[in-house]
C-alpha cells in the first residue's frame, strides 16, 4: 500500500516538475489584465468610468470578478492572481487525469496528463486562444469546471456533472456552453444529438436571414449597423470565419481528423461516443459562427462566438491521443508508423500537424489492403521516421543557444529550451513513468519522489518569476504625486500609446483613455465601438489607429511594411488632443516647457512628465 502511494506521489511530483520546466507563468498579461481590471473595478468603483467598462462588457455575463475581487482585497493583486491561477491550473490537470483514468488505464492517464502539459491546445484563429493558458482569466476557471463535470459524468455522477456545468456557465458562458452541450450529447443517442444540432443550425440560419431581410424582426434581434460592424471587423477579425487563414483552418481541422481516427481505433463504446459527440459540438459551433459572420450579422450570434466550441473538440482529441496511439501501435500491419504520425502531428512543431494526422488516418484505412511485404516496409519506415524525429530534436536542441539576458539561471534556461520541444519532454517522461511504475522497491520510489520534489523546488520560482513589474501594482507609492494630482475617475493617456493600459489601471489606479486592450469589448457595445473610433481620431496627430488590426494584417501580408512610428508630441498637438473633454491627463517623455509634474526617481519612468489637460483647455488654473 505504501509503495503504491509513494509511486503515485513520485508521478505527481514528476508532472509538477514537467509543468515547471515547460511553462512560464505570464501574470498580468494579455486577457489576464482585463479580468484583473474588472475585479479591481469592484474594489475601486471610480475605475468603472474606464471606456472598457462604461457600457456593456463581458463582465456583465460572469461572476468571475466577484470571486476575484475579495481575494485581491485580502491578498493583494499579484498574490490573488497567482493563487487563483494555481487553483485553476491544478484543477484542470487533476480533472484531465481523472477523466483519462475513467476512460483508460492508470498508466495512460499519467501519460495523457503529460501530453496536456507539453502540448498547446490552440483553437480559433491567429493562435490567439488556447485552453490551459499561462495567465489567469475566467476561461481558466470555466475550463477546469468543464473538465471536472466530464469526469463526474464518466464516473457515473450525472447530477453532479450537470451541477458543475451549470456553475461553469456563470463563470464564462462562452467556454462552458460547449462543455454543457457535450454532456447533453453524451446523455442522449448520437442520432438524437445530430438531429438536435441540425435543427439548431437551421433555426439559427432562419432567424439570421429573417432578421436581415424582414423589418419586423429587427425589433427582436439587434443587427450590427455598418459603422459598428466596421469597428468590430477591424478590431476583432477572429470573430469572422471568412477572415481565417488556411493555417487557421488546418489548426482547427486537426482535432476532427484525430478524433475520426480515434473513433475507428478504440473499441470502448464510451470513448467512441465521446469522439462523435466532441466532433459534433465543434462542427456545430463552426457552422453557427459562419452564419453569424456571413448573415446579418446578428449581434447576439457574434457575441456568442460559437467558434469557441472547438476547444472541447481539441481537448477531447488530446485526451484520447495516448489511448489511440497505444491501440494503433499494436496493429502488426502499419501500427508503429501510424502511431508515430499521429503523435508527431500533435507534438512536433516542425511538421504539418494536419498532414501527419491525415496520413495516419489514410494509412489506417488502407491497412486491410497491405500485404506482408508492404507491412515489412512500413515497419522499416516507422524505424526511420522515429530515428529522424530523434535526430531532428537533437539537432534543434544541441548545441543550446546562449541564454538571453534577463532569463535568470543560464543552465536552467538551456534546460527549458531542450524541454521546450515536446518530443524529448514526452520521451523522458515516458521513460521515467515506466521505471517508477514498474519498480518494486519502495526506497527507489521514495528517492524518485525526492528527486522530482527538489527539481520542482528549484525550477518553480523561475517559472513564476515575472520578467517585468513596471506596469503592475509593484510600487504604486512611487507615483503618489501623480495619483494625488489625478482625480479618481479621470482618464489618463500615455504617449506613445501602449497596447496595455496596465500602468494606468494597476499602478495609478485610474481609467485609461485609449489602448488596444480597451477596445477588446467593441462587439458587446455599439457605443463603445463608436467611442473607440472617435478617440482614435482625436489621437490621429500622434498615432494611427492601432485597433485596425485587420488592416494592419493585410498591409503586412501585402508589402511587409512596419507600422508607422508614433509621432513626437508638441505643445500644439498636446493642446489639440486635450481639447477632448474626456481626456484628463497625458503622460509623455517630451518636455514641453509647460506646467507639469515630472517623475524624477530612477527607473523606466524617469524624466517622464504628467500634463493636466484641464489647464490646456482653460487659461484659469484648475482648482
Amino acid at each position: 500500500m505504501y509503495r503504491g502511494t509513494i509511486r503515485s506521489l513520485a508521478l505527481v511530483l514528476m508532472l509538477l516538475a514537467l509543468w515547471a520546466i515547460t511553462h512560464r507563468y505570464q501574470g498580468l498579461a494579455r486577457d489576464g489584465e482585463l479580468y484583473a481590471f474588472q475585479a479591481l473595478a469592484r474594489i475601486h468603483p471610480a475605475l468603472g468610468a474606464d471606456l472598457y467598462l462604461q457600457n456593456a462588457s463581458q463582465d456583465q455575463y460572469s461572476i468571475f470578478s466577484r470571486i476575484y475581487a475579495p481575494l485581491i482585497r485580502g491578498f493583494g493583486l499579484q498574490s490573488a492572481e497567482l493563487l487563483l491561477f494555481s487553483l485553476c491550473a491544478t484543477g484542470f490537470l487533476a480533472g484531465a487525469w481523472a477523466l483519462a483514468r475513467a476512460l483508460a488505464t492508470r498508466g495512460e492517464a499519467w501519460l495523457t496528463t503529460a501530453v496536456f502539459i507539453v502540448t498547446v491546445g490552440y483553437y480559433g484563429s491567429y493562435k490567439i486562444f488556447h485552453f490551459a493558458e499561462d495567465y489567469l482569466t475566467a476561461r481558466s476557471m470555466a475550463e477546469a469546471l468543464v473538465v471536472a463535470a466530464l469526469a463526474c459524468h464518466f464516473y457515473g455522477r450525472p447530477r453532479l456533472a450537470l451541477l458543475i456545468a451549470v456553475g461553469a456557465l456563470f463563470v464564462h458562458p462562452l467556454m462552458a456552453l460547449p462543455g454543457a452541450l457535450l454532456l447533453i450529447c453524451l446523455c442522449v443517442s448520437i442520432r438524437q444529438a445530430i438531429f438536435a444540432s441540425a435543427a439548431a443550425m437551421i433555426a439559427t440560419l432562419g432567424i439570421a436571414v429573417a432578421t436581415a431581410s424582414v423589418p419586423a424582426f429587427t425589433h427582436l434581434f439587434t443587427v450590427l449597423d455598418p459603422a459598428w460592424l466596421e469597428v468590430v471587423r477591424e478590431r476583432s477579425q477572429f470573430l469572422f470565419l471568412q477572415y481565417w487563414t488556411p493555417q487557421d483552418w488546418e489548426l482547427n481541422a486537426r482535432p476532427f481528423v484525430s478524433l475520426t481516427l480515434g473513433a475507428l481505433v478504440v473499441e470502448e463504446p464510451r470513448m467512441r461516443k465521446l469522439c462523435f459527440a466532441a466532433m459534433l459540438v465543434g462542427a456545430s459551433g463552426l457552422a453557427i459562427a459562419l452564419i453569424a459572420g456571413m448573415v446579418g450579422p446578428l449581434a447576439v450570434l457574434l457575441q456568442g462566438q460559437a467558434w469557441r466550441w472547438v476547444w472541447v473538440t481539441g481537448f477531447t482529441a488530446i485526451l484520447l491521443l495516448v489511448p489511440s496511439v497505444s491501440r494503433i501501435w499494436r496493429d502488426p500491419t502499419c501500427g508503429p508508423l501510424c502511431a508515430l504520425l499521429l503523435l508527431a502531428g500533435w507534438t512536433c512543431s516542425a511538421v504539418d500537424g494536419l498532414a501527419c494526422t491525415e496520413a495516419a488516418l489514410g494509412l489506417w484505412l488502407l491497412r486491410a489492403h497491405l500485404g506482408v511485404r508492404a507491412s515489412g516496409y512500413l515497419r522499416w519506415a516507422a524505424a526511420a521516421a522515429g530515428g529522424l524525429l530523434v535526430a531532428w530534436t537533437l539537432a534543434k536542441s544541441w548545441p543550446f543557444s546562449p541564454a538571453s539576458p534577463g532569463t535568470g539561471n543560464a543552465l536552467l534556461a538551456r534546460v527549458r529550451e531542450f524541454f521546450g520541444w515536446s518530443v524529448p519532454a514526452l520521451l523522458i517522461f515516458g521513460f521515467c513513468w515506466r521505471w517508477i511504475s514498474h519498480t518494486r522497491s519502495t526506497p527507489v520510489a521514495a528517492l524518485a519522489a525526492a528527486f522530482f520534489l527538489i527539481c520542482s523546488v528549484l525550477v518553480l520560482p523561475e517559472s513564476f518569476r515575472q520578467s517585468s513589474t513596471a506596469a503592475t501594482a509593484a510600487n504604486p507609492e512611487e507615483f503618489a504625486d501623480w495619483r494625488n494630482a489625478i482625480p479618481a475617475s479621470s482618464n489618463v493617456l500615455i504617449l506613445p500609446t501602449r497596447k496595455s493600459a496596465a500602468f494606468s489601471w494597476f499602478t495609478l489606479q485610474r481609467p485609461s483613455y485609449l489602448s488596444v486592450d480597451q477596445s477588446a469589448g467593441v462587439v458587446f457595445s455599439r457605443v463603445t465601438a463608436l467611442e473607440v473610433r472617435r478617440r482614435s481620431e482625436v489621437l490621429r496627430p500622434v498615432m494611427d489607429p492601432d485597433w485596425e488590426i485587420l488592416t494592419h494584417i493585410a498591409e503586412k501580408a501585402r508589402d511587409k511594411r512596419k507600422p508607422a512610428p508614433a509621432r513626437p508630441l508638441s505643445t500644439q498637438i498636446l493642446a489639440g488632443i486635450c481639447s477632448d473633454p474626456q481626456l484628463g491627463f497625458v503622460i509623455a517623455q517630451e518636455k514641453l516647457g509647460l506646467d507639469s509634474i515630472p517623475h524624477s526617481q530612477a527607473g523606466s519612468w524617469k524624466d517622464w512628465s504628467l500634463y493636466d489637460c484641464r489647464r490646456m483647455r482653460s487659461p484659469v488654473p484648475a482648482a
